[in-house]
């Protein structure tokens, strides 16, 4: 069990690193005002979504103690995420504010991630 899930903890990594990765790689045109959502960030969502709710039902069926207002909180920052981006995938160009907030909320959803014990 433990093997599947760090399996499962790996993919959810390159999930976040798509979706942080697609952001960072549109930073330069944020400052121009002319980001927009690329796939990746889309496709890294959807990883996100689909390996975290997987990593809890092992988690819990491995007997492990499952924080559930954390995973709570980081399931509706990543809604948020998900639904900004999904939303917007197919605009030209994206609000600076809007691109800028979806960074922050990946950002914090990291760090709720790592720091939240």
């Amino acid at each position: 069990m433990d093997v599947l899930i760090h399996l499962f903890v790996g993919l959810h990594i390159i999930g976040i690193a798509a979706l942080l990765g697609g952001f960072l790689t549109q930073m330069k045109a944020m400052g121009r005002g002319t980001a927009r959502f690329v796939p990746a960030m889309l496709h890294g969502a959807l990883t996100m979504l689909v390996t975290g709710v997987i990593l809890v039902g092992l988690n819990q069926a491995d007997g492990h103690h499952v924080n559930a207002v954390k995973i709570g909180v980081k399931l509706a920052l990543l809604i948020v995420i998900l639904g900004l981006v999904y939303v917007k995938r197919d605009d030209e160009t994206v609000d600076k504010r809007l691109f800028g907030l979806v960074g922050l909320l990946t950002t914090a959803n990291i760090f709720i991630a790592v720091l939240w014990t």
